[in-house]
């Protein structure tokens, strides 16, 4: 009973943040930091509906450069609702083209100024990631990627797509990874308290200097240094 009643709440809150950042959007449409806001309109509510006690400790991405590349962990659509506290000023995201077409929150993700990626036309995709280069390099704004590509169901990290790596290199910025304990298989939302997670950020990794060439390495360590955080973190919330 209760997770129908959540789920219910969780609709009608949906379409709600949906209208209040499409009118943000439309106020001023593209500005860098739309997506935060509009990430804490989904994500603090949202957390109190479904229960969840949601722990950060991000002072490294807090205490970042103007523009960097923020990787993170990929677990689920609930994602919106989890890390979507923590995302920094002028930050914008990377998402499917597809998610245009999502009523209300389609057209608030483009007016928020996030990138959309046409992944069936190379060529458009290519297009839309030099764009991006761009906004990291002259506008100061930061680019949040799921470097999955997909949801991994909250087991271990799939393997990284090379794009954001690309990017971070062809730019010159850091790479500052974003941890989300594995939170989608211990969630009880028929409970009040449906479940802890922990979030946290690790040191930056500089790419100043580095080439292509690089870009094996750079992804592995990036994935090795995550993957030992959650395996960390999940540990800890296991003993405790």
């Amino acid at each position: 009973m209760l997770f129908l009643l959540r789920m219910l709440a969780m609709a009608v809150h949906f379409v709600l943040a949906g209208m209040l950042g499409l009118l943000l959007g439309l106020c001023r449409p593209f500005h860098p930091d739309n997506s935060r806001i509009c990430a804490r309109l989904y994500s603090l509510p949202g957390q109190w509906l479904l229960g969840l006690k949601v722990q950060t400790d991000v002072a490294p991405l807090l205490a970042r450069k103007p523009a960097c590349v923020i990787v993170a962990n990929h677990q689920s659509n609930y994602d919106l609702y989890v890390l979507g506290c923590v995302v920094p000023h002028r930050t914008v995201s990377i998402g499917k083209s597809s998610l245009k077409w999502l009523p209300f929150f389609g057209q608030l993700y483009w007016l928020a100024g996030n990138v959309l990626l046409d992944r069936s036309s190379a060529l458009r995709a290519k297009q839309a990631m030099l764009r991006t280069t761009r906004t990291l390099q002259e506008r100061d704004t930061s680019i949040w990627v799921f470097a999955e590509g997909t949801r991994n169901g909250g087991g271990e990290m799939l393997p990284f797509k090379k794009g954001a790596f690309q990017m971070a290199i062809a730019a010159g910025v850091p790479i500052i990874p974003v941890c989300a304990s594995n939170y989608v298989r211990q969630m009880r939302l028929n409970r009040w308290r449906s479940g802890k997670i922990l979030i946290r950020s690790l040191p930056a990794i500089p790419t100043a200097g580095l080439s292509l060439d690089d870009l094996p390495r750079l992804m592995d360590e990036c994935h090795r240094q995550m993957q030992q955080c959650i395996r960390a973190m999940d540990l800890e919330l296991a003993e405790a």
